[in-house]
């Protein structure tokens, strides 16, 4: 790309107060030279999907004790998207793995709209263009690669880490680029996205992931003892068809499940081996799962779990000192606020109980308790006082008999909750607000970072620049092979191959994969080919070469 996406024009910046100016000034301020010359072996980079500030504190205060990410505070974080103020995930993934803006529900492209002051417009062959990511540059540096999540590992953000197409919920595709990608530990959720069968979410391309994760030589572990018993270089672990269970919720509902830490733990100790030194990638996915549904249980409850993994990967640092570690959220949700109408006349002397104890009634989130509601709904009170509203008052009880679905009931009981809390929800989506940065390491980032340049600071870390590894491996197939006849069989429609026709060889590039026929020969590629929306081809110079040298 010879134009970019990243933060703010110099107009841009003047009209949003101070964005793209003081990053280098501040880094440079933080690290005496010393430091600003060493480069880190290992790079883990950790996201809390949807965790606002005031999440963080309610954690900390249910906790009753300081969080490991209050250790690493370095400064805050802008994660607007090139359409809004408020970025949907697979945008923040995006910008935080490539460090380019993009739009709502798209992974690892770019734009195909820019709206938002002070972020370069895009030029038309550019729009939906697939761009390089952190783990794929880490992988081509010779080094070990994870990813890690709670949700399905197809989901929007680690999707961002590790694959490239303009549909989020597209997990067929994008489900095919991550096991094709190379990646060397692939922890969380999302089995239905890998097999065959009837389902909305099974895959509809008649190719079974499982089978070739298998035949990659991957340890595919389906449960909590089988992860922690594996001792190969190369782990998959599915242990879901859907997301994984909320931490509170997992120890009565699905035990066989690892924690969030144990599978850092796990990931770390695994991609450690490697000499070259690793980069990996964890998503406490379900924070934002929970403030979608105003449920702040499974708020505290994942955040909780989330930063126990960030202690482990700091204690890791600690010991390796060779390490970067950064944490940070992709974006706000929920709107919640300690306080509410409650507490409009008496907010400067409620104590913290009052925000707290009604939250440590719950035995489990709203979406655990709601687990247990029967098809008639005849145990609606039995399922609010799994979620801690025992002792219905009159007008409670009267405000959950109004609820006639279990759609409601839901809505209903986090109503109640967030009353007798005194917490305060805005909305059920995403907000705009600046996140907060925590790092550790050597050479962290430290100061106000647009989320785009916190890729790009990985990248420096790891020796690579993110816009020439772009241009090296998505190239569109007509430019890439000129001269060259150039088709697309689309006889089996789910699965298209790119045909390229040279010096009389014919060489095939099946979509979404890392692999080229070459009379009949398969050789695998140091990168995935990705199909944009317009049908375009992007293939690597890797690929441009096998067509034309044929090997």
């Amino acid at each position: 790309m010879k134009k970019k996406l990243l933060g703010a024009t110099l107009a841009g910046a003047v009209a949003l107060g101070s964005f793209g100016l003081g990053n280098a000034l501040m880094e440079t301020e933080a690290k005496g030279p010393k430091q600003q010359e060493k480069k880190p072996k290992n790079v883990i980079m950790m996201v809390t999907d949807g965790t606002s500030s005031s999440t963080t504190t309610l954690a900390r205060w249910y906790k009753g004790a300081p969080l490991h990410m209050d250790q690493l505070m370095a400064g805050g974080v802008r994660a607007y998207s090139a359409e809004s103020a408020i970025t949907d995930s697979a945008p923040a993934g995006t910008a935080l793995a490539t460090g380019n803006k993009s739009n709502s529900g798209y992974v690892g492209v770019l734009p195909s709209l820019v709206t938002t002051p002070g972020v370069e417009q895009i030029k038309e062959e550019d729009k939906y263009r697939p761009v390089a990511n952190v783990l794929e540059g880490a992988k081509l540096s010779g080094k070990a690669t994870g990813i890690v999540a709670t949700s399905e590992i197809q989901h929007a953000t680690p999707a961002g880490f590790s694959a490239h197409h303009h549909d989020r919920n597209n997990f067929d595709v994008l489900g095919e680029q991550q096991v094709y990608q190379g990646i060397d530990v692939v922890l969380g959720g999302g089995k239905q996205s890998l097999v065959t069968g009837e389902g909305s979410k099974n895959r509809k391309d008649g190719e079974n992931l499982v089978e070739v994760i298998d035949e990659k030589g991957y340890d595919f572990v389906e449960n909590r003892d089988e992860l922690l018993k594996s001792k190969s270089d190369k782990i998959w672990g599915s242990f879901s068809d859907s997301a994984l269970a909320y931490e509170m919720d997992r120890e009565q509902t699905k035990p066989q499940e690892p924690t969030i830490s144990e599978m850092t733990d796990k990931a770390i100790n695994t991609l450690s081996k490697d000499k070259d030194g690793f980069f990996l990638f964890v998503e406490g996915s379900k924070p934002d799962w929970a403030a979608h549904a105003n449920d702040p249980i499974g708020m505290v409850s994942d955040v909780l779990a989330f930063d126990k993994a960030v202690g482990e990967a700091v204690e890791f640092a600690k010991k390796d000192k060779n390490t970067m570690v950064i944490v940070v959220s992709d974006h706000g949700n929920s709107g919640i606020s300690i306080g509410s109408k409650n507490t409009d006349k008496n907010y400067d002397t409620t104590p913290v109980s009052a925000y707290i104890d009604p939250l440590k009634k719950a035995k489990m989130t709203l979406e655990g308790a709601m687990g247990s509601l029967n098809k008639d709904l005849s145990n609606k009170e039995e399922v609010a006082a799994l979620y801690g509203l025992d002792n219905l008052t009159v007008d409670e009880k009267k405000q959950l008999d109004a609820a006639k679905d279990k759609n409601a009931i839901g809505v209903t009981l986090s109503k109640l909750l967030a009353n007798r809390a005194n917490l305060g929800f805005t909305t059920g989506g995403h907000t705009g607000e600046d996140m907060f940065l925590y790092s550790y390491g050597v050479d962290r980032p430290v100061g106000h970072y647009d989320n785009t340049d916190l890729a790009k600071h990985m990248a420096k870390a790891m020796n690579f620049d993110l816009d020439k590894l772009t241009d090296e491996l998505f190239i569109e197939a007509t430019k890439a092979f000129k001269g060259a006849n150039v088709t697309v069989n689309k006889q089996d429609p789910q699965n298209p191959v790119l045909v390229v026709k040279s010096n009389k060889r014919t060489v095939e590039f099946p979509v979404n994969k890392n692999i080229a026929v070459v009379n009949g020969k398969e050789i695998e590629m140091n990168s995935v080919v990705v199909q944009d929306k317009n049908g375009r081809f992007f293939v690597s110079k890797q690929a441009q070469d096998i067509v034309k040298k044929g090997k």
